[in-house]
């Protein structure tokens, strides 16, 4: 006898279920793979938009409706998992009614008959179309500028550093030009910023018809493009260059009826002659332009080395190789400053600073070898080894808490975010005993880009720190924009502070700012004890200075670290 009241439930509770798949948008399946029978359940014709074609009812009527590049490996996909050697998850197009196509993730299991053949497939179609737009979407602006369509910067250092490599092993030459509009911000101010852009979206398209199809171009900033003229001399560049200007100068851009006459400047550095890295080339390149504005505009201007600028590159070039060599040795280090809580003097975590050992063993400051590697473009390895050298560290001391800078560039660079992230991800208690310091400098240069930078570290459990505070023009709205857990104010504001009203007042002022937000305070250059006393009683919470110790490379010291181990942001409010 049959329980009606069993049949009842299960009935509701299917009709449950079919209304929860509806809702979902996900369309579940049933494969019968001996008679090749599909049937669907769930918002099955809003997969498929098929007002123009049936529902595919067989294996078979749906893979005519895949992709032809999807179908090899979906194939794969089903065969790998009809194996047993892996699970089946595909993302796959397919062809609507009208034509197109749109994304689908398929997630299955095979059943197996009595023999071990496999019998049936089941398993869940989700529609991706926009999940898979706003990925193309973002890989897009990865790589291009959003406004003209070229490479974006990174992608152009990214065609410049594979230029100068093959040119090096080669010896083949090239020239790095950098195009930039003659005030445009007078047309911006005197049009409109919709004008301006299409002045910009104009010169791409001209760069385009002047230079040679494999010709690289891109928009590093604003007003400026730039072009890398692989195997070409320095006569052709300058042919090229001057077909450029002169379809500027003589053409007008017509934007809406209005007839704009555009001038525009150029810079151009050879390499390898005058330069060895990408980001070498792009600054030389940005200086030459300048020089071509400062000569009047519409015209073109070669980077050259007087023999002064000439003797301290290759003086440069030979700090590089050395500090290559000791990246290679093992012999870059870091020395460690106390940061010490302004009221007990107690340790609260140390500044990881850079030092190089040279061949015979001697200790080098950074002061002797950073700038000749900022000027060849090795920041970004450098920090990358300070971010290793610092983990290690706080790996191997697990109550230390430390800080590392790294440089404007690296603030940009996500490789050095991603091997950050690699190291840390799952590890939130040795990244919270980490504090990344950017300037402020740098972080103002792309407020946008940087806040997310110190979005996703923080993410991570670190803290992130705004160094030389006050050598900028950071407002209210872009520290709050930043959302640092501290700001560190520069050193020019700390010396002579008990007898220099203004740096007095400036810190009254930044002592009230960092209060409202949040955020916690260190002076750097405390070098005496009034000094010390006098910021302490004005409320600043973190001192640094050599008054309470020089950088030492002696990792013994690491271990004099005591007090709280609390955050240093949790001293802004309340401590």
């Amino acid at each position: 006898m049959i329980d009606a009241t069993n049949e009842d439930d299960t009935g509701m509770e299917l009709g449950r279920l079919r209304a929860a798949i509806r809702a979902s948008g996900d369309v579940v399946y049933d494969w019968d793979l001996a008679t090749d029978r599909i049937v669907f359940g769930g918002d099955v014709e809003a997969l498929f938009e098929s007002n123009d074609l049936p529902v595919p009812r067989s294996g078979e009527e749906l893979q005519l409706r895949v992709s032809p590049e999807d179908i090899p490996r979906r194939r794969r996909l089903l065969s790998d998992h009809f194996a047993g050697s892996t699970n089946y998850d595909c993302e796959f197009r397919i062809r609507t009614g009208q034509g197109d196509f749109q994304w689908l993730h398929d997630r299955g299991s095979v059943q197996y008959s009595p023999a071990g053949v496999p019998a049936r497939m089941t398993g869940v179609i989700r529609l991706i179309t926009l999940r898979k737009r706003h990925e193309e979407r973002l890989q897009y602006l990865a790589n291009f500028d959003d406004l003209t369509g070229h490479y974006n910067k990174l992608r152009m250092r990214e065609a410049l550093e594979h230029a100068l490599t093959q040119s090096q092993r080669f010896g083949q030459p090239g020239v790095y030009i950098v195009i930039g509009i003659d005030y445009l911000d007078r047309i911006n101010t005197g049009y409109g910023y919709e004008v301006g852009d299409a002045v910009l979206i104009e010169l791409g398209r001209r760069l385009d018809d002047c230079l040679r199809a494999a010709d690289v171009i891109g928009r590093p900033s604003g007003d400026c493009f730039g072009a890398l003229l692989s195997v070409c001399s320095k006569d052709k560049a300058r042919a090229a260059a001057e077909r450029i200007l002169q379809r500027m100068r003589e053409n007008p851009v017509v934007v809406a009826g209005e007839r704009i006459h555009v001038t525009v400047s150029i810079g151009a550095v050879a390499f390898c002659r005058e330069s060895k890295t990408a980001v070498d080339t792009m600054t030389k390149a940005e200086s030459a332009l300048q020089q071509a504005k400062a000569a009047g505009r519409d015209c073109l201007r070669f980077y050259e080395l007087s023999e002064a600028q000439r003797l301290d590159y290759r003086a440069s070039m030979d700090v590089g190789e050395e500090v290559q060599e000791a990246l290679h040795d093992g012999r870059i280090a870091l020395s460690y400053q106390p940061v010490v809580d302004a009221q007990s003097h107690a340790v609260r975590y140390f500044e990881c600073l850079v030092r190089m050992y040279d061949r015979s063993g001697a200790l080098v400051p950074a002061a002797e070898f950073i700038p000749a590697i900022e000027q060849l473009g090795l920041m970004r390895t450098i920090d990358n080894r300070v971010r290793d050298l610092a983990l290690a560290a706080l790996e191997r001391y697990p109550d230390v808490r430390l800080a590392i800078n790294i440089s404007g560039l690296t603030a940009t660079e996500r490789s050095w975010q991603r091997g950050l992230i690699a190291r840390l991800k799952g590890r939130r208690e040795l990244a919270s005993r980490l504090v990344v310091e950017i300037t402020e400098t740098a972080a103002l240069m792309d407020i946008d880009e940087t806040s997310r930078f110190v979005a996703s570290l923080r993410t991570l459990g670190c803290e992130v720190a705004l160094d030389d505070f006050g050598s900028g023009f950071t407002t209210f709205h872009h520290l709050r924009a930043l959302t640092v857990d501290v700001v560190k104010i520069d050193g020019s504001f700390i010396r002579d502070i008990t007898t220099d009203k203004e740096n007095q007042i400036f810190i009254r002022n930044l002592l009230a700012l960092a209060q409202t937000l949040g955020v916690a305070t260190v002076a750097e250059c405390v070098e005496t004890r009034e000094d010390a006393d006098y910021l302490s009683a004005e409320g600043v919470d973190l001192l640094q200075g050599y008054y309470f110790g020089r950088p030492d490379v002696d990792e013994r010291l690491l271990r004099l670290q005591q007090g709280d181990a609390a955050p240093i942001g949790a001293l802004a409010v309340g401590d």
